[in-house]
């Protein structure tokens, strides 16, 4: 597993090298539905080189729908006033074409046998020896402030983010087809508007709430089981 898994390790580092740019440029909510174009990634990348995962009528239909969605989402970034937010919506789709592609590779490769907490641990070590030189080379600080926020909030990032769902998420893709696995991810999106609005103040304009629906039942065509199961 040693090359898959450095290489599951570099798509891992440099997804969260362009999405934390990207973010920059545009932003959470509208990040987090171009970032949840990944499972649209994943079911091209199953249907050819996962057998019994192909593409359907309704998975075609759920890609067209989401495709309708980014068009609407990027049409918004070209026109709003002030900054415009194109460039990191493209980030934040380079992002989530990576993102598929760590979990197709997982799939195809040594690491779909190996156990999850190894196939985060190439993912942890090798970004951890790819990130710190890029964040020097953007002129970060590094830690300047150790105040109880921010260790609540290293915390959480730590313990929930990088350890408990990675590992959640790996044993599924390696028991169960992507695809259906990525089902429950059209509600991310959700929540990751919802947060935006609610805990950034983000506006939640018309376009963007159509462009969010558009991807959430995109989503949800490509992985309803009834489409999942078929071939």
């Amino acid at each position: 597993t040693l090359w898959p898994g450095i290489v599951c390790g570099v798509l891992f580092g440099v997804e969260f090298i362009i999405l934390y740019v990207g973010l920059g440029f545009t932003t959470a909510s509208r990040g987090v539905i171009f970032l949840y174009l990944a499972p649209f990634v994943v079911a091209f990348g199953a249907h050819y080189l996962i057998p019994g995962d192909r593409l359907t009528v309704a998975k075609l239909l759920g890609l067209a729908a989401a495709m309708l969605g980014l068009v609407v989402a990027m049409s918004e970034g070209l026109s709003a006033a002030g900054r415009p937010t194109l460039l990191g919506d493209v980030l934040c789709l380079l992002a989530a074409v990576l993102w598929g592609a760590t979990t197709v590779l997982v799939r195809v490769t040594p690491l779909k046998s190996a156990a999850p907490e190894k196939t985060l641990l190439y993912q942890l070590a090798v970004s951890g020896v790819l990130l710190p030189p890029v964040s020097m080379l953007a002129g970060e600080p590094g830690i300047v402030d150790l105040s109880m926020p921010v260790l609540l909030a290293f915390a959480y990032t730590f313990i929930v983010v990088a350890f408990v769902s990675y590992i959640a998420w790996f044993w599924l893709v390696r028991n169960y087809p992507p695809t259906r696995v990525s089902a429950f991810t059209f509600l991310s999106p959700v929540f990751g508007v919802a947060a935006g609005n609610l805990m950034l103040g983000e506006a939640f304009t018309p376009s963007l709430a159509a462009a969010l629906m558009l991807v959430a039942f995109g989503i949800y065509l490509v992985n309803r089981p009834q489409a999942a199961n078929r071939t």
